[in-house]
């Protein structure tokens, strides 16, 4: 089951902390996040799975920042969530990617007891100018059945910020 934008109310401060929390940005059935004025971009033109790839900061200025097609963009959220007892999920907003910006190109799916800002894999079908503070995407939450762990000291928990991909420790634990 997915929540109702009144139970994710409810649950603020209980089950579910998003901070900031604006009531403006609750839907019937999900909370809309904003995109924070970071960015991050790879230098490298290819990438390797076994290795830190090295990354340039990029801000997005106030007039915006025009997107390049064929490039992938890591940005974040404003806002950080944590979720005690829910899953959490992320969705671009239709008017979003009715523009062709796909703002999470596999990675939506949150574990219930992730604390943190949501990384946002950007990526744009043509060129587009964006802007630091848009509702970018939006969070939902599922239940969840049966016994389960929380999401405790995973590779991305506790973050701070952007966060490239860390696929290489994985490659260190064999």
């Amino acid at each position: 089951m997915i929540l109702s934008g009144r139970e994710i109310k409810r649950e603020i401060g209980k089950g579910i902390n998003i901070e900031p929390f604006n009531e403006s940005q609750l839907n019937p059935n999900s909370y809309n996040l904003k995109l924070h004025n970071e960015l991050m971009v790879y230098t490298n033109p290819v990438l390797d799975m076994k290795t830190p790839n090295p990354v340039e900061r990029l801000t997005i200025p106030e007039e915006g920042l025009l997107l390049e097609t064929g490039k992938l963009y890591l940005g974040r959220t404003v806002e950080k969530t944590e979720t005690s007892k829910f899953v959490p999920m992320l969705e671009g907003r239709s008017s979003i990617g009715r523009l062709g910006l796909f703002i999470h190109v596999t990675a939506g799916f949150g574990d219930v007891g992730f604390n943190g800002f949501w990384t946002l894999e950007i990526f744009c079908v043509q060129p587009i100018r964006i802007y630091a503070g848009v509702d970018i995407c939006q969070i939902f939450y599922h239940t969840i059945e049966g016994d389960y762990d929380t999401y405790q000291n995973g590779k991305y928990q506790n973050n701070n910020g952007i966060q490239a991909s860390l696929l290489y420790k994985d490659f260190e634990k064999k």
